[in-house]
């Protein structure tokens, strides 16, 4: 926290380690697509920047809204979502072969980015209002089960298997914290493990070939497997200092596809090496401690699974693209967030992270007047 005599009171009690660590995330992010353009602040870089300030000013805004007004608002929200996520079904806008956008003329929603954060603060909600002795209970269970299965399901048909991936595991997350008994979890695993046969059946052609270019990358090293194999490339050829600034072959020559948007930690290595994608790990690593800091910190059991939820929802996003680019994971569309182009992933961090922000701030503040 900044002494009030530099900033004034307000912005004196924001987390400004944190507030550093994104800065610091999101600048290179910038700069990474700065070279992606070929060293032009166009088309990506200077856009980019725009939205960044834009979406971190309503996280700030957001730091301020009371936590009883949040829960209040909680249901409400969720019930919003799904009803836009059933609006995509029967009118949205198709692009890039899925239908995930509302177009509202003056822009195009994608709601299954809110419903990222709103999963989590749901079940955190309800778990909140559910008598504790009641967890361990059916009651504890199929709620909550309902509550993530229905955006599940929606997502997963437009078809967009990482947002549906990523909704399921924030809710699992704060349904395992709440104290649901294991055995829930592990007859799901099983579960999930004798469907996979048939799921992988029913998954589209290019899912599908996602699966199977994971398992054996070089079965296809310019068709399906081109984006991972070069993504490698890039990595490697990056070495322990890198290629250096604005020298990215890869990139520049246009041999890495998609390296502004999901593949930009691959650019960004070719050009800083080990040491810089080390540092990048690294700052990622800092903002989720932070938050998970933040969890076993609150007071109340709605701040601890709300702080606990979000903050693993960053640190998948993260996890994921990181995975994926190295070839760990199949490729799925998640982008990296605060670095890659595009608002979406900008929104949906910037709110998870005002939302800390807040539980942060009024945890400081019954700390002090208690």
């Amino acid at each position: 926290m900044i002494s009030s005599a530099i900033i004034p009171q307000p912005l004196a009690r924001l987390p400004w380690r944190l507030i550093w660590l994104v800065t610091l995330i999101c600048t290179i992010g910038v700069v990474t697509l700065y070279s992606a353009a070929g060293g032009s602040m166009s088309p990506w870089a200077l856009k980019q920047g725009v939205i960044i300030i834009a979406f971190a000013l309503m996280a700030v805004a957001i730091s301020y809204i009371p936590e009883n007004f949040v829960k209040q608002v909680t249901f409400p929200t969720y019930v919003v979502i799904i009803i836009m996520l059933i609006a995509v079904e029967l009118v949205g806008f198709v692009g890039k072969g899925a239908q995930r956008w509302v177009d509202l003329g003056f822009i195009r929603l994608q709601p299954s980015e809110f419903m990222k954060p709103a999963i989590v603060l749901t079940l955190a909600r309800f778990y909140d209002l559910l008598p504790p002795g009641d967890v361990r209970k059916w009651r504890g269970l199929w709620p909550a089960a309902l509550l993530v299965l229905v955006p599940w399901i929606l997502i997963l048909v437009q078809p967009d298997l990482g947002t549906a991936t990523m909704v399921l595991v924030g809710g699992v997350t704060v349904m395992f914290l709440a104290g649901l008994p294991m055995w829930y979890f592990l007859s799901a695993a099983a579960a999930v493990a004798a469907i996979l046969p048939i799921a992988f059946v029913m998954m589209h052609d290019y899912q599908r070939k996602r699966v199977l270019i994971f398992l054996d990358p070089e079965a296809d090293p310019l068709g399906a497997g081109y984006h991972i194999s070069q993504s490698k490339i890039a990595i490697g050829s990056g070495g322990f200092w890198g290629k250096g600034y604005l020298n990215g072959s890869q990139s520049h020559l246009k041999y890495l596809p998609e390296g502004h948007t999901d593949f930009v930690f691959a650019t960004f290595v070719e050009e800083w090496g080990l040491v810089g994608g080390t540092l990048l790990i690294i700052a990622f690593g800092a903002v989720v401690l932070w938050g998970m800091r933040v969890a076993s910190k609150a007071r109340t059991r709605y701040a601890q699974l709300a702080a606990a939820g979000l903050t693993t929802t960053i640190f998948f996003y993260v996890t994921v693209n990181l995975m994926m680019v190295m070839g760990l994971a199949p490729v799925v569309g998640v982008p990296l967030p605060l670095v890659s182009y595009g608002g979406s992933a900008v929104m949906t961090v910037m709110i998870c992270l005002g939302l800390l922000m807040g539980i942060e701030r009024q945890q400081r503040t019954r700390t002090s007047l208690s």
